[in-house]
Formats: structure tokens, sequence, C-alpha cells
């Protein structure tokens, strides 16, 4: 039960980003300083962390061995991932970015075949090319289901040039963090830590964030006092304080994939903080009836997937989440 709870505050403080992107939006804020200043917030506290559990030296000594793959890979799984978040904040209400956010289950599940998996033979183990998990991807159909009543209302409201420039970058972001973190593990190879591998990804994605500061610098000029304060916000919720709890939530569960699953779903929770959050702190128009639906079939979908895909699966890394 611990467990879930902590899985379930950890959801609270992800959708921190889904509000504040939209608020600094509404605000006259620019994505491109949502984006950049998020991560050069968080790079001082996770540095912090590292250090105080003694780990940098040895961090620093392996990226030196692939320092490139670690800034391509790190600048698509947190570059290409949060700055179309960003992004597509300035077309649509926070609640259904989260939401649409979603398929990055499915997205997970399609990039299954660049990747290899090891499994146990007769002769040992062997690595093969992954699959694509046709269960999974039947069960995600009613994610997309969810995700499609979201964009029914939207359509109504918005001009289709407005609803594609809303949904587009979440798909490229659902597919960017997958795979950037998915080769960030094989170049890592099991010899850091989860902490080592954030703060190393968020230090190696600094030159992509760099060049989007100074094209933020030269187009839309310096952030606003309030957009940095929210930027913080968003950096100590949802990059810090969210991040260690749903680690030491899957902590609490590991090495039973039941309750790891649930702990898992629980994430599914961040579609309604957000919009609750929009609701009490943006003054947002409470969705239809029609988006209400979707949100639930989304959280219902985002429960069986998780539950199906560890039922009989091996140990995996966790997702640093949003």
């Amino acid at each position: 039960m611990k467990a879930i709870v902590l899985g379930v505050f950890a959801a609270f403080f992800f959708a921190a980003a889904f509000i504040f992107n939209r608020s600094m939006e509404l605000s006259g804020g620019s994505w491109i300083w949502s984006g950049s200043l998020r991560y050069f917030f968080m790079l001082p506290f996770l540095a912090l962390l590292v250090i105080i559990r003694g780990n940098l030296l040895p961090l620093l000594r392996v990226m030196k061995l692939d320092w490139w793959r670690w800034i391509l890979w790190s600048s698509v799984g947190f570059g290409l991932f949060y700055a179309p978040l960003c992004y597509a904040a300035s077309f649509a209400p926070g609640w259904l970015i989260a939401g649409t956010w979603q398929f990055t289950i499915i997205a997970g599940s399609l990039l299954a075949p660049l990747f290899y998996e090891t499994v146990q033979t007769t002769t040992g183990e062997m690595k093969v090319r992954g699959k694509i998990p046709i269960k999974g991807l039947f069960l995600s159909s009613i994610i997309l289901i969810g995700i499609g009543l979201l964009q029914v209302e939207q359509m109504n409201s918005l001009s289709l040039r407005h609803a594609l420039l809303a949904v587009g970058p979440v798909v490229v972001a659902a597919f960017a963090y997958p795979l950037g973190n998915r080769k960030m593990m094989d170049v890592c190879g099991g010899k850091l830590d989860t902490y080592q591998r954030v703060f190393g990804m968020t230090l190696a994605s600094m030159p992509f964030w760099i060049i989007l500061a100074l094209y933020g610098i030269f187009t839309v000029g310096k952030p606003s006092q309030t957009q940095v304060v929210q930027s913080f916000i968003v950096a100590i919720s949802s990059g810090v304080i969210a991040t260690i709890l749903f680690f030491y939530a899957t902590d609490l569960v590991r090495g039973n994939m039941q309750k790891l699953a649930t702990v898992e779903a629980t994430q599914s929770m961040e579609v309604l903080f957000t919009v609750l959050g929009e609701l009490v702190l943006l003054s947002a128009p409470l969705p239809s009836i029609l988006s209400w639906t979707g949100m639930l079939i989304i959280m219902v979908g985002m429960i069986l997937h998780s539950l199906l895909s560890q039922s009989d699966s091996k140990p995996v890394e966790k997702s640093e989440g949003v």
C-alpha cells in the first residue's frame, strides 16, 4: 500500500510539468525557456544527489569513454522529449497534453525491434532482436480510443492546424523519450545506477539546451521573472521530487511483478491531477463529459497494459517519468 501511495504522489508532482508549462504559455512565456530552464535548474540538484552518494567520478569516467553517444542519445531522450511537450502547450490545455502523452506506452512497444534482448536457451544466453508485443498493442488500442475522445472536443474549438501542432509534437516526444532512454541503457551497460544515468543524461543534454537558450535570446528575448520561478518549480517538482518518489516506490516492490505493475499504473493519474491543477490554478474550463470519458479510458488502458506487460516480463530499468 505504501508503494502505491508513493506512486500516486509521484504522479501528482509529475503533473506540475503539464500545468506550469501551460501557465507559462498563457502568461506570455516562450516554450523555449519552459524547456531549457527546467534542465538548467535540475542539473545542480541532481549533481548534488550523485555527489552525496559518492558516485560522481565513476560516472564521469564512463561518460568519457563514449561521450558522443551520451550527447546524442541524451539530446534525443531529454531534448527531443521535453522541448516538443513545451511547444505543444502553446496550442492546447495541459490535460490534453498529459492525456496524449500516454501514447508513449504504445511508442515504446513499436520501438522494440530496434533493440536486442537477452533470452535464456539450452546452450546459454543469447541476444535476439525484440518483437512488437501484439497482445500489448491490442490493449494499447484502448488508450488510443481514449486519446481520440480527448481530441474530439478540441477539434471543435481548434483549427486543424492548431490541433496538429498540439498533438504532433507530443507524438514525437512519445517516441523520443523511450528511444533515448533505452539507447542510454545500452551505452551504460549496467555500469551506473539510476541517479548517475539521469544526472549524466541531464549533463550530456546541456549542449542541446544551451543552443536552444541562445536561440531564445535572439528570437524571444530573456525569460520573465515569473517564468523563471515557474520553471524552477517544475524542475524541483517533476524533475527531482517526483523522480525520487517514483524510484523509491518501485524499489519497495522490486521482484514482485504484479505490485510493480500496479505502481507503474499509478502514473496514469497524471491526467487527472493535471485537470484538477488547471481548474484550481488556471481557472480552466471544466472538460466535457466526452473528455472525462476519454481520460477514464486512458487510465483503464494504462492499468491493463501495465498488468499484461508485467505478468510475464523480465526485470526492466525504470522510467524517469516526465
